[in-house]
């Protein structure tokens, strides 16, 4: 537990306590509570007049009682309703949070033979981990800010979109192998320092890669690409006593042994609607998988009533906490859409009902 002595020093002892022994699948006081917010309501709910993002995010969460989170959204207020941004791509910032830039798109595949990819320098990645302990440092000492990386997979495809990387695995594999081999580098480096400087004894890797009911590539060529980039990340993350969390949307199942194989140790966000039972996993995988997320917020939390949110958090304790290993929160964000009732609801539930021993 000295291996993180900065980050856990900024936090509270029982927050601390809390996620360490339910990530070492242990019973603490109550079942941790991990989210991602993006939800104007709420947010006006809890900042404060003066407040800049992240401070009247970081009230947000603590008034929540989120115990772990990976950034929040930006929370766009009723004067940009109906604005549309340009084509780009989300940046990873100093601080690890995302915006959007512009992109240079590969429109053709002669683009796609010419592009080279930048080797991440030392000065950034010094800069990252810096940004990374700040950020940390504003959330505690309620919140466990949480570091993560793509691992370049995601990266990838948006350089040019999914229809033409789809036909580039055929028609230009050599390039696209380039291409993807040096961004997954550059994402290596990131995990390397976030190993050395042991930011935190998680680590988070988002790489969305399904749909609602199928994933978005073959399972051969996901293994052959995705995987492997994962499994790469997880090693010097590994080596430095550092739980991997891996994240993507939709429905993952023909894949989780194989990423559980390369060093995950978590999984996240675990959508019902789309098939991923919670239940099933905590059968298969026991002590091997730390179960994250899980409560359906496309449809549950902002269509559903306040008995349908308690209701769905009762069954999600019951399927996934009893013996540790769990962390409660919606299954990918807390969306725009969301009703403030609901998200006061669906916190308090979780704090209420996930209290050890599970009785609800």
């Amino acid at each position: 537990m000295n291996d993180f002595g900065p980050l856990k020093s900024l936090l509270d002892p029982v927050v601390w306590d809390r996620i360490w022994k339910s990530m070492h699948h242990e019973e603490g006081d109550r079942v941790p509570i991990w989210d991602y917010l993006d939800n104007r309501a709420t947010y006006e709910h809890f900042a404060q007049p003066g407040d800049d993002l992240t401070q009247g995010c970081v009230r947000v969460y603590h008034g929540l009682g989120i115990d772990l989170c990976r950034g929040f959204g930006s929370s766009f207020d009723e004067s940009t309703e109906g604005v549309v941004e340009d084509h780009g791509e989300y940046e990873t910032t100093i601080s690890g949070q995302s915006r959007w830039v512009s992109r240079r798109w590969i429109n053709s595949y002669e683009e796609l033979r010419q592009h080279q990819v930048t080797t991440v320098k030392d000065e950034d990645l010094q800069g990252w981990v810096e940004g990374i302990a700040a950020t940390q440092e504003q959330f505690a000492p309620h919140t466990m800010y949480v570091p993560g990386y793509g691992c370049g997979f995601h990266a990838s495809h948006s350089l040019m979109g999914v229809q033409m990387f789809s036909l580039a695995i055929y028609d230009e594999p050599d390039h696209l192998w380039r291409i993807m081999e040096a961004i997954n580098e550059n994402c290596v480096r990131f995990a390397e320092a976030a190993a050395n400087a042991k930011l935190a004894p998680l680590f988070f890797v988002g790489d969305d890669v399904a749909y609602k009911d199928k994933l978005m590539f073959s399972p051969k060529f996901l293994k052959e690409s995705l995987v492997k980039y994962v499994g790469r990340m997880c090693a010097p993350l590994n080596a430095a006593g550092i739980k991997v969390i891996f994240h993507s949307d939709g429905d993952i199942t023909d894949i989780v042994d194989d990423l559980v194989e390369v060093g995950i140790a978590g999984l996240n966000p675990i959508e019902p609607i789309a098939g991923m039972d919670i239940g099933y996993l905590r059968k298969r995988y026991g002590k091997n998988l730390i179960l994250v997320g899980n409560v359906d917020c496309s449809q549950v939390l902002p269509l559903g009533s306040r008995e349908d949110v308690i209701n769905a958090v009762k069954d999600c304790l019951r399927s996934a906490a009893p013996g540790g290993g769990h962390f409660i929160g919606s299954s990918s964000e807390i969306v725009p859409a969301t009703p403030l009732e609901n998200v006061l609801t669906f916190y308090e539930a979780c704090r209420e009902h996930g209290k050890y021993p599970i009785r609800c």
